[in-house]
């Protein structure tokens, strides 16, 4: 049982009552009260103050053959707008959606090499997407920011690939448009995203495979990131012993071996190219390259190793795979599951993402909510992303 002030009992309450709405709604007040357990009269005058505050709004009755038809309560979901920012080592993602994050608004820009002008081209994308959106009652309610890289207490403490250590780009931001941001690492959001909009699972792993790679962990329903941010960090992890130097500072780091980078990098020497995209990678897989073959094999080699070391170490629900390669040939997700063939992983789901890079964005735009809103839960699948 909940004790404490009348405040406090009201505010978590009213907490609660918004929840609900949301991710149950169109709901009636009726039956608000009989999933909370609260009386009928609490649960009228937090939907009234609800009301007043733009939160929730009265959208028409219930279709019920018998007695009063109740009011059906929804989700305000345009009282405000929200942003969110992914910060690629090549390519800089915005999307701004409402505050269900439906709606949706992207742009892309090639990320600038220098932090300051990182920063200067935020600015001009996020000004360009939101002039259209001063008409809502909030107004832009938060920006959250990917980063493909180390982050603790709202600040960057690492990036292999570019330089934004110690750059205070919340404060920046914030300093700016005089709203709270939220910096994560990109792996952290990816599988917030995943959770809040695919799969509602209560441990989830996520493996992101971009220019590193980055593992997101759900344990019991809660990130976990550890001490000081570092959790998940199997791309650092060294599976050759005075290997190929990682910019970490190590030798031999995973991700200098199945990353993207590292994986198109070794195409390319195959070749005799100075560079090869995927695209190059992928035409030349489907059309029976062997190098191309030899570059899928040691993907699918290597990341049975990283799933097989995840599982012995967390044991999730399910692995999701967010990597160009599954997403454009899933039959390497099949190929990874059936090298899991140690006793000790006699249940396991691997999947590839179906949100793929969105992932990241839709994580930033869970955390947003859910600071804005001051709620803990929140289970928009099965909504229509984009309109």
């Amino acid at each position: 049982m909940i004790t404490g002030s009348k405040e406090l009992i009201r505010d978590i309450n009213s907490t609660l009552v918004l929840e609900t709405v949301i991710n149950q709604g169109p709901i009636s007040r009726a039956n608000i009260s009989k999933i909370l357990g609260l009386t009928k009269a609490t649960i009228s005058a937090i939907v009234a103050d609800l009301i007043s505050r733009n939160l929730v709004e009265e959208i028409g009755c219930d279709n019920t053959d018998f007695g009063r038809k109740p009011i059906l309560l929804s989700f305000q979901k345009k009282a405000g707008y929200v942003v969110s920012v992914d910060v690629g080592v090549d390519t800089i993602s915005v999307m701004m959606t409402d505050l269900q994050g439906e709606n949706c608004r992207l742009k892309q820009i090639k990320t600038p090499k220098l932090k300051n002008d990182i920063l200067d081209a935020l600015f001009q994308v996020i000004d360009s997407m939101k002039q259209d959106k001063e008409t809502s009652p909030y107004g832009m309610v938060g920006i959250s920011l990917g980063i493909h890289g180390v982050v603790h207490e709202n600040q960057v403490s690492f990036t292999p690939y570019y330089d934004l250590k110690g750059y205070d780009l919340a404060g920046k931001l914030n300093e700016y448009y005089n709203t709270p941001v939220y910096l994560e690492n990109e792996a952290n959001l990816s599988v917030l995203g995943e959770k809040t909009f695919m799969h509602d699972y209560p441990n989830i792993a996520n493996i992101s495979v971009h220019s590193g790679i980055g593992l997101g962990l759900l344990i019991n329903n809660e990130l976990y990131t550890g001490y000081n941010g570092r959790a998940g960090e199997f791309g650092h992890t060294i599976i050759e012993i005075d290997g190929r130097e990682c910019p970490c500072g190590n030798h031999g780091c995973l991700e200098q071996y199945v990353s993207e980078r590292a994986l198109l990098k070794e195409f390319a020497v195959k070749k005799g190219l100075e560079s090869a995209s995927f695209d190059i990678l992928s035409a030349a897989y489907q059309e029976g390259d062997p190098d191309a073959a030899a570059i899928m094999d040691l993907f699918v080699k290597l990341m049975g190793i990283l799933s097989n070391n995840v599982l012995n170490a967390y044991n999730p629900d399910i692995i999701i795979i967010n990597s160009v390669f599954t997403i454009f040939f899933p039959q390497l997700t099949k190929r990874i599951e059936e090298a899991l063939n140690s006793k000790m992983n006699s249940f396991v789901r691997i999947e590839s993402s179906t949100l793929q890079d969105s992932s990241i964005l839709l994580g930033g735009i869970c955390v947003v909510i859910k600071n804005f809103l001051g709620i803990r839960s929140l289970n928009l699948s099965g909504k229509e992303i984009f309109e």
